[in-house]
């Protein structure tokens, strides 16, 4: 009876080394994807969050939304400080009113009817005076009167040019300056709104979410992280007496373990590997004098390979 017992468990345990050795000519590697981690970067706590672990999410997509009162006052304060420039700018630029420049144009009509008048006046005089029928006094007297309405039409007329053409230059400038100011006070004001919307900065597969709703979010702490889902890739471990039986992009085909799936691939990179915790073989029964190498191993239709469970097995024949 002992006897039996003894081989039958000695056939047990020859079974399972058999079973567990591996195959010389396939080598096995490990599905890895590279992570995000989204984070915020102003305080606010999570009024709501629209993802849960395990979710999809497309590039783009809203993961939370937080609250942040401060930034609603701030793009007020912003917006009216923007309409307020745009109105002097304004003003600088086209001048006087409507109804400013009515006033001018009517003045202007009624000073040029005294000017034209006062001309005509000192001309009849001028003759007057030659043929000597006034005496010089009164010359003099009508010719001032002529000079003052003349300054008068003149002030009005360059008063009218600057209300009808707008304010000097260098003043124009100064206000568009001041409106630009504003408009980019408005402009942070609303990347600071916006930052209240976490968004997905690729697509993604969401494993980690680390708040609750009502809880407070920090600048720089992670809300969510995920793994990148188009850029899953194979790495493999293999000795420098394999190496020679690769090559950068070299087409080969991977086999998943866990279901059989057959995927075909690109090495993207082959480069020396430092350390010996980091290798991805389960069976590392090469020389220890070898050097080791990592091999990684692009799909080639990335879609198919988006949904293959991280850190599973996948087999690359020699």
């Amino acid at each position: 009876m002992i006897k039996k017992s003894y081989f039958l468990l000695l056939g047990i345990a020859i079974t399972i080394v058999s079973c567990s050795t591996p195959n010389e000519n396939v080598l096995q590697g490990k599905v890895e994807r590279n992570y995000v981690s989204v984070v915020g970067k102003i305080p606010g706590r999570l009024a709501e969050i629209r993802v849960s672990e395990g979710d999809f999410v497309k590039k783009g997509d809203t993961l939370a939304i937080l609250d942040i009162p401060e930034t609603d006052a701030k793009v007020a304060q912003a917006l009216g400080a923007v309409h307020s420039a745009t109105s002097q700018y304004d003003m600088a630029l086209h001048g006087a009113t409507a109804g400013q420049l009515n006033q001018l144009r009517a003045k202007h009509a009624a000073l040029k009817e005294q000017y034209l008048f006062a001309k005509k006046s000192l001309d009849r005089v001028e003759i007057m005076v030659k043929d000597s029928l006034i005496p010089p006094q009164d010359y003099d007297e009508i010719y001032a009167k002529y000079q003052g309405a003349k300054a008068q039409y003149d002030a009005v007329e360059a008063e009218l040019k600057e209300a009808e053409t707008g304010v000097r230059k260098e003043q124009q400038e100064m206000a568009h300056g001041q409106q630009k100011q504003a408009e980019g006070a408005y402009q942070e004001a609303m990347t600071a709104y916006n930052e209240r919307y976490i968004i997905a900065p690729s697509d993604l597969k969401i494993t980690t979410s680390t708040l609750d709703l009502g809880e407070l979010a920090l600048p720089g702490y992670t809300l969510f992280k995920g793994e990148v889902a188009t850029s899953t890739y194979f790495r493999f471990t293999v000795p420098e007496s394999k190496l020679n039986k690769f090559e950068e992009g070299q087409k080969v085909k991977i086999k998943v373990r866990y279901n059989n799936e057959v995927l075909e691939g690109t090495i993207r990179h082959i480069e020396p590997l430092g350390a010996y915790a980091a290798i991805s073989t389960a069976y590392p029964d090469f020389d220890f004098q070898e050097g080791l190498y990592e091999i990684k191993i692009d799909p080639i239709n990335k879609e198919d390979a988006k949904t293959l469970f991280l850190q599973s097995t996948v087999l690359l024949e020699l």
